[in-house]
C-alpha cells in the first residue's frame, strides 16, 4: 500500500472529523460551521500542522503537531504532537509510523530539540509509540477545565 503524508488542507475537514470521532466517539457532534471556524484558527497558527496520510486515495491517519518557542534548551523550541489517529484499515500498515517519521521531520526543520506526546494508557499504543522511537520518559499529567471533569 502506497502512503502519502502531506499537511492537511480545508478539504480534508470531513475526513479529520470522522477520525476524531474515532478518536474519541463519545465527543459531541461539531457543526460543519463551526468546524470550518476552528479549521481556519488551525490554518492560521503560526508553528502548527495538521498532517495527514493518505492510502489508496483516502486519508487514513492524522497527526497533529505544534511548534512551542522554548527559552530553555539555548532556545530551541520542542514539537507537540497531538490527536494521532490511524482508521483501522490503515493500522499495522506502515501509516502511523509515517506520520510519526514526517511529524519528527517537521521539529527537526524547526530547529526542535525534543518531539514530545501523550499517549492513551493502552499497552498496544505504548508498544507502537516505542517501535518508533519514542520513549516513555516522564509521567504526565492532566487537569480537565469545564465540562470534561
Amino acid at each position: 500500500m502506497e502512503i502519502t503524508v502531506r499537511t492537511a488542507a480545508e478539504q480534508d475537514l470531513p475526513a479529520l472529523l470522522a477520525l476524531y470521532h474515532d478518536l474519541n466517539p463519545d465527543d459531541p457532534h461539531l457543526p460543519r460551521e463551526a468546524a470550518a471556524d476552528v479549521w481556519e484558527r488551525i490554518a492560521n497558527q503560526q508553528g502548527r500542522t495538521v498532517l495527514v496520510a493518505e492510502a489508496g486515495g483516502a486519508v487514513a491517519g492524522t497527526a497533529d503537531c505544534l511548534v512551542m518557542p522554548n527559552l530553555t534548551r539555548g532556545g530551541r523550541a520542542i514539537l507537540f504532537v497531538e490527536n494521532v489517529v490511524v482508521a483501522d484499515a490503515g493500522r499495522r500498515r506502515g501509516v502511523g509510523r509515517q506520520l510519526l517519521e514526517a511529524a519528527a521531520r517537521l521539529g527537526e526543520e524547526a530547529g526542535c530539540y525534543k518531539v514530545q506526546l501523550l499517549a492513551a494508557d493502552d499497552a498496544y499504543v505504548h508498544t507502537f509509540y516505542e517501535a518508533c522511537g519514542f520513549k516513555p520518559l516522564a509521567q504526565g499529567f492532566r487537569r480537565y477545565i469545564g465540562r470534561e471533569a
